[in-house]
């Protein structure tokens, strides 16, 4: 008898039985489960930026030869192969993914080169897929370049039968540049889109210094940049995802306020020509609308849509009794007009979850470069080390061509003839196919000669791909190199604007940017003025009082910059320190001034000697460093780009040695250097290599013996300056800067004066132009304000005229020249003798 399909089987003995516990076995299957979807569908790859469905939507495309330069292709047809291919997980999913890789309001960079609709900024879905078409953009040839030269692994699709990339080479940093959002199990990655240009400067700085900090970088990589432009407001909470992962932004839209000639005379509206990062348009105006309807928002009349091809416009009318920046503030208040977003860093890195940092994401993704370029110059490497294996058979071949053909045509067989040329030319059974599958056109003298040719080149090539194995460095200059090309060929301005949020203000963001003068003491009690306090006077005029120095103290520097400068303080042992412009205590003139020591940590003995103003927005440079003792240092300014109150070496002094003066140069400039003798030497800058901040440098004049003759001033050489000398008793001269001529550093150098006992020795040597501003001090605290045009312009080997009355026995210590530009600020009247 049949048995009935419902009826139960007998229990068996040998039927296993497994007690588990219900809870940790969900557990259990629950954590695989998450891993799997983390892993495989929602966090991007931290080297290349994508998830598996967007890896395999640009690598299906790149097989199915739709790059940029070939004809569209169905959106159908490129998700039909995905899928069946390497994604069996539905078409919807690829084919949204495929969409939003195609739309210039997602992604800052699309991948995607979409024709049909492929949806809007409104939230209007995009078209079917068997109506839209799309090939690959131009940048998206970055992401797969080289992926067939062996420089990413492969693992097996989802039925075994094909292969599929882990990671695509991506030749930019795709992760940073167009971003990455999903929601996993239990995390979530939300990374915003970052300017093209900005990321590569910040991988070219990782490349440059491996220890830059991660604040140097966001000097780089302010914010994020989005593709629908917009405004940022504040940094405060970027920040902390840049240093710690996780963090947030607020984005605003941009808007104008426009009057214009209404019905009743003039009338205000705000026009919106940028929104914040995925908002809907559409909903948008509906929201403004609902709101004036409930009565949530009063003083909007109308609210209509002007957009077209040409940009986004969205006018908001206001009533002729409203306040539109009113209205304004209550839009972003209730609206997506203005819309706060969290920040995430969450990317996989060998397979498993992590939250990074800037730095983090930007060395994650070099190591994947050096790994990839690596890879590839070893792929490269044994294609050519086969060619000219194959060649070098090829060159024996013609060499001995009769023997070669006597062997071909005795021989029964291919599989025979192979075996004889092996045994008789000692060849390998792939250099002696490639002798056999040779045609006969090969043997003129011309191919013979193309053939010994193309040998010496893939050696030289081999030599070149071994060279790149060996040395690290070269590694990183090709994806320096790369990088640049790309930064060249496909970057473009920033979109986002950055704004100040006045929540988040700092004391910087309150200090107005101004020009003043900074002078210290020789004892180091400093202050900061407003250029006008000094009134301009003629020469010979007894000066005013810009110190209240206490007894035996003298003023020592005074120079004229701006509040938001970066002061380097630069010491007599060799250190430098660093201070804002505004973090200078605001005085009197006839006040003292704050004690040096109460705004840098100083040692015992240790005073400042010499200050350089460095601007905001300096373009780099050097600065040119010159000792006592008659040493002279250049040093890179980007090495001084993170100095702090504690300070760092700025130069290596041997015992008795000390810094006396520091200038901003170009790296091309020419120096003049003078000492205490009268002697002035100028040399070229080139002359002095560049070295290290912990360098001591080399010599740039040779001193008088006997130990009197010391380096008293240093300057950099300006088109249309003259020189200034000025003695310690208060003589001075204007001379031609041909006087002096040009020689070799480490020389004696040339008299830049007659100095005697009436005149005192040197000083101090400046540049000036006929428009500038001296001002000249004294150790007793008295200064004196001219024109440059009031000193004498006289012949090099003289003494000079008196430039000011030293009265109570003064000596001049300083001598300060004020910008040309800020001739206006000062009073035109003052007193003359």
């Amino acid at each position: 008898m049949a048995k009935k399909k419902d009826e139960a089987k007998p229990y068996n003995d040998k039927t296993k039985i497994v007690k588990v516990q219900v809870e940790n076995e969900v557990k259990k299957s629950f954590i695989a489960y998450a891993m799997a979807v983390n892993v495989s569908r929602a966090i991007p790859d931290v080297r290349d930026g994508l998830k598996p469905v967007h890896r395999r939507i640009l690598y299906s495309m790149s097989e199915l030869n739709i790059y940029h330069d070939k004809p569209y292709r169905k959106c159908a047809r490129i998700v039909g192969d995905v899928m069946g291919k390497y994604h069996p997980h539905g078409d919807s999913s690829v084919y949204m993914a495929l969409v939003r890789f195609a739309q210039d309001f997602s992604m800052r960079f699309p991948l995607v080169d979409g024709h049909g609709n492929f949806g809007s900024v409104d939230g209007d879905p995009p078209a079917a897929m068997r109506y839209t078409e799309a090939r690959l953009s131009k940048i998206s040839a970055q992401m797969l370049e080289d992926i067939d030269k062996e420089t990413v692994d492969w693992y097996p699709n989802f039925d075994d039968t094909l292969q599929q990339p882990a990671v695509l080479p991506a030749r930019f940093p795709n992760l940073l540049v167009n971003g990455s959002d999903g929601i996993a199990v239990g995390m979530a990655t939300n990374i915003p889109p970052h300017n093209l240009n900005e990321v590569i400067d910040g991988v070219i700085a990782l490349i440059d210094d491996a220890e830059i900090s991660i604040d140097d970088l966001m000097k780089i990589i302010p914010a994020p940049d989005f593709p629908t432009g917009g405004i940022i407001l504040g940094r405060q909470n970027i920040r902390q995802a840049y240093r710690t992962g996780r963090g947030g932004l607020v984005c605003r839209a941009k808007t104008d306020i426009e009057t214009y000639n209404g019905h009743g005379g003039e009338r205000t509206r705000i026009v919106v020509t940028e929104l914040p990062y995925q908002v809907n348009k559409a909903e948008l105006i509906k929201k403004i609308a609902e709101l004036v309807k409930d009565k949530y928002i009063e003083g909007i009349s109308n609210v209509h849509e002007e957009s077209d091809r040409e940009g986004m416009r969205v006018v908001i009318d206001i009533k002729r009794d409203a306040q539109a920046q009113v209205v304004l503030n209550l839009l972003y208040k209730h609206t997506d007009l203005q819309v706060k977003g969290g920040i995430i860093f969450l990317a996989l890195v060998d397979g498993e979850p992590k939250i990074l940092n800037l730095k983090q994401m930007l060395e994650y993704y070099l190591a994947h470069q050096k790994d990839v370029i690596t890879r590839r110059t070893r792929f490269d490497l044994e294609k050519a080390e086969k060619r000219a294996h194959i060649l070098e058979g090829l060159v024996i071949a013609q060499e001995n061509i009769d023997k070669v053909v006597e062997i071909i045509k005795k021989s029964r067989d291919r599989y025979e003839a192979s075996e004889k040329l092996q045994s008789t030319f000692f060849l390998s059974e792939e250099q002696a196919g490639a002798i056999l599958d040779m045609r006969l056109a090969r043997l003129t003298s011309l191919e013979v000669e193309a053939l010994k040719a193309e040998l010496l080149e893939v050696k030289a090539l081999i030599e070149d791909l071994k060279d790149i194995l060996a040395k690290p460095e070269r590694v990183a200059a090709i994806i320096k190199a790369d990088l640049e090309m790309i930064k060249e060929k496909y970057g473009n301005e920033r979109r986002t604007e950055l704004q100040i949020d006045y929540d988040e203000i700092c004391l910087g963001d309150l200090i107005e940017k101004e020009d003043v003068v900074i002078s210290m003491t020789h004892y180091g009690y400093i202050k900061r003025l407003p250029t006008n306090e000094y009134k301009t006077q003629h020469r010979g005029g007894k000066g005013s009082a810009s110190h209240k120095p206490k007894e035996e103290d003298f003023v020592a520097n005074m120079f004229v910059t701006n509040t938001h400068d970066n002061l380097l303080y630069f010491t007599n042992f060799g250190k430098v320190y660093a201070t804002k412009a505004y973090e200078i205590p605001e005085g009197e003139k006839n006040t003292r001034g704050r004690a040096i020591v109460n705004l840098l940590q100083l040692a015992e003995d240790e005073k400042v000697n010499a200050i350089i103003p460095i601007s905001e927005d300096d373009d780099g440079g050097y600065l040119i460093m010159a000792t006592k003792e008659g040493l002279v240092k250049k040093t890179s300014l980007d090495e001084f780009a993170s100095i702090r109150k504690v300070g760092k070496i700025a130069i290596s002094l041997t015992e008795g040695d000390e810094l006396i003066s520091v200038q901003h140069s170009s790296g091309r400039d020419e120096v003049l250097m003078a000492a205490s003798s009268g002697k002035c030497i100028r040399f070229s800058e080139e002359d002095v290599r560049s070295m290290g901040r912990s360098a001591m440098g080399v010599k740039s004049i040779k001193l008088d013996k006997g130990g009197d003759d010391v380096v008293v001033d240093m300057t950099i050489i300006k088109p249309g300056h003259e020189v200034l000398t000025v003695s310690k008793y208060g003589y001075g001269k204007r001379s031609d800067i041909n006087d002096y001529r040009l020689q070799s550093r480490a020389g004696k150098g040339i008299k830049a004066g007659i100095f005697n006992e009436q005149t005192g020795p040197l000083v101090n040597l400046k540049q000036v132009k006929k428009g500038d501003d001296i001002m000249v001090i004294a150790d007793n605290g008295i200064i004196i304000r001219m024109r440059a045009s009031e000193i004498s312009r006289i012949g090099r080997d003289t003494k000079g005229v008196r430039m000011m009355k030293m009265k109570n026995q003064g000596n001049v210590v300083c001598v300060a020249v004020t910008d040309p530009a800020l001739e206006e600020e000062f009073a035109e009247e003052g007193e003359s003798e």
